[in-house]
């Protein structure tokens, strides 16, 4: 079985979990993966497609509580006016959208952004601890 760990003490901000994910999924790799949602959903379908060769993974989120702190509201405002800071890379439309719902308590939070990326993939257990 593969173990990866995320140690959630460590966790400050979006590249902070960034660079542990680097250091648990991207060891074997010439290139880092950025701080992209859409990068690490790719990243888990590589593992499942490691899963169906039949090596099982779980991903261990020790501290997960402070990690839920550092990548809630604040970060996630950020993160989201760095996106509308860059208006020809961005759906600035959509971008906006999501930090309204963010003020008005409806929107997610990073953290919550991750786990649900980790959900969307059923054969990856994520612990949080």
């Amino acid at each position: 079985m593969k173990l990866y760990r995320i140690h959630g003490a460590e966790v400050h901000s979006i590249s902070d979990l960034y660079e542990q994910l680097n250091r648990e999924l991207m060891t074997d790799e010439d290139w880092r993966l950025g701080s992209s949602l859409d990068g690490f959903n790719d990243i888990l379908y590589r593992v499942e497609t490691e899963i169906r060769d039949g090596d099982p993974a779980t991903f261990i989120w020790t501290d997960h509580a402070h990690s839920r702190d550092a990548l809630g509201f604040d970060e996630t405002q950020r993160w989201l006016h760095n996106k509308l800071s860059q208006s020809n890379s961005f759906n600035q439309q959509r971008i906006q959208s999501d930090l309204d719902s963010l003020w008005s308590g409806l929107g997610k939070t990073y953290f919550e952004l991750i786990l649900e990326i980790f959900a969307d993939h059923p054969l990856i257990e994520l612990q949080l601890r």
